[in-house]
């Protein structure tokens, strides 16, 4: 799961990618409101946390450059500006969520986790897709009520798979979305080869139904 922070204070900026590192989310900063639209243009996120008070632009002006974009990434306000307006409007132009600063890492962490949950899983905290189980609490999979031991980037791409299923995914938005920004810098995508190869043989040793098709020439499709 990918995050972009929207945030001019490095130190907070920073702290926040930190702590969510450990909740294993890749999370890219953006400090100015150019920045970030620079990232949203380029780039799709599960998340984003956008500070209102940017260098050089109104954050809320994000919300309309993803409305014209048609973009789909979660947003949550994040704001040391607490006025009922500037949350009514946030939420009008589409924002999921408001959080106040200060906050808590760990509500952060639910917040960010229930708007991942509802745009992507229906608000279910459990996936259920024929033999497939997977817990997005615990992060467990199980196969035919077998767990099957996954990495965090495989975990990752098995998610992105589902949340995207039946749609054709190319190898370089899965470069991008286990590898953030820097997946330009990689001269090829033999690395998404590497982690899909060992996710497909993990459930298939498991005894699922093989959803996961390879499109060659192209990219991957979950199947189901």
């Amino acid at each position: 799961m990918k995050i972009l922070i929207v945030e001019d204070e490095k130190e907070l900026a920073q702290d926040i990618a930190l702590y969510m590192l450990g909740e294993n989310y890749l999370c890219e900063i953006a400090s100015t409101y150019f920045q970030a639209l620079e990232k949203i243009s380029l780039y799709n996120y599960d998340c984003i946390l956008l500070d209102l008070m940017l260098p050089g632009g109104d954050g809320l002006k994000i919300l309309d450059a993803l409305k014209e974009q048609r973009k789909t990434d979660g947003v949550i306000i994040l704001s040391a500006k607490n006025a009922l307006e500037d949350k009514i409007k946030g939420l009008q132009l589409g924002a999921d969520d408001y959080l106040a600063k200060p906050f808590h890492h760990s509500e952060l962490a639910a917040r960010i986790h229930s708007v991942i949950r509802r745009k992507q899983f229906d608000n279910s905290d459990v996936i259920a897709l024929e033999e497939l189980r997977i817990d997005l609490q615990a992060k467990t999979i199980t196969v035919n009520d077998k767990p099957v031991l996954l990495t965090k980037k495989e975990f990752d791409l098995l998610l992105f798979f589902i949340g995207n299923k039946n749609k054709v995914i190319p190898k370089s938005a899965l470069a991008e979305h286990l590898s953030g920004d820097i997946a330009d810098m990689f001269d090829n995508h033999d690395f998404v080869y590497a982690h899909v190869k060992n996710l497909k043989r993990k459930l298939t040793e498991s005894g699922y139904n093989n959803y996961l098709k390879t499109i060659y020439g192209t990219g991957y499709k979950w199947e189901i």
